[in-house]
């Protein structure tokens, strides 16, 4: 029996990067002190979503990997409590800007980058104003306590994001994001359908799928005032859920899973040994 604990940060944040950075960090010491070994904080984490508008003047708070205080920061957790940390951050490399996620290990170490793949551009929602869409490709990552495989908010939607990571080895997936109010339509709520997207992940691999969310009203009383509606939850291999937060409070979603179990359900299903990719060839055409 392998087992992996699991855990997905909600929270919200005050838009002071220094502070939210650390209100993070914080979070990451409690969800690690409470036995989680692979712990997500949500997309974008060192300050209020910025997307929401244009504003040229934004592009000077993106950072190359290097220098980015959020990297750095959750590398000094990792290091201190021993835990792996998917850590989001708005990536500047020489003229290009991404919407980026660093695996980081149990030992601070960055076991690589991946650019979000799929840039939303709708109202509340502008990322193609600041990300170009990401070169890196699907990524997965091998840790001591299985294999992890991260997309980034607006790639959740997609069932080839999921597919694709599983083809690479997934055993766990996971996705932290920024989603809430649309201000084109305050009827629309899509809280229930971007957990059943995530949930169709889960029943469609065969695997647990962790997704955390910020929470509450950013830019209170502007014109861009956004109200992010959390709802956290992890799902487990049958995409039932475990584990979840309400649309209110900051607060972690946290499960353990034995893998070899998950495995054998898996196998036991037959999707992929059923897949038939010699007829998707249609789902690689641009038209």
């Amino acid at each position: 029996m392998r087992e992996i604990t699991v855990a997905g940060l909600q929270l919200a944040f005050t838009g002071v990067r220094e502070t939210d950075i650390a209100h993070t960090a914080a979070a990451v010491r409690d969800a690690a002190a409470a036995g989680a070994q692979v712990i997500l904080p949500p997309e974008l984490f060192e300050g209020h979503y910025f997307c929401r508008h244009e504003d040229e003047s934004l592009f000077a708070t993106a950072l190359p990997l290097g220098k980015h205080p959020a990297v750095a920061t959750m590398q000094q957790v990792a290091l201190e409590t021993k835990t792996y940390i998917p850590t989001s951050f708005f990536e500047k490399d020489g003229p290009h800007h991404y919407n980026s996620l660093a695996m980081i290990d149990d030992g601070g170490n960055i076991m690589g980058v991946y650019r979000k793949s799929h840039i939303p551009d709708g109202p509340g929602y502008e990322e193609k104003f600041y990300f170009r869409p990401g070169n890196t490709g699907f990524k997965v990552w091998e840790t001591r306590h299985g294999v992890i495989g991260v997309g980034i908010c607006w790639d959740q939607w997609y069932p080839e994001t999921a597919r694709h990571m599983m083809l690479q080895g997934a055993e766990v997936l996971m996705f932290p994001t920024a989603i809430g109010s649309e201000p084109h339509d305050p009827l629309l709520d899509t809280r229930r359908m971007w957990r059943r997207a995530m949930q169709g992940h889960a029943v469609s691999n065969v695997v647990p799928v962790v997704a955390c969310n910020r929470v509450g009203i950013e830019e209170a009383g502007t014109p861009h005032a956004q109200d992010f509606y959390g709802t956290s939850f992890i799902a487990d291999q049958r995409g039932d859920i475990v584990s979840e937060l309400d649309d209110k409070a900051p607060g972690r979603v946290m499960a353990t899973f034995d893998l070899d179990l998950a495995a054998k359900h898996r196998a036991a299903f037959g999707f992929f040994r059923d897949r038939r990719p010699e007829l998707y060839g249609r789902l690689a055409q641009d038209v």
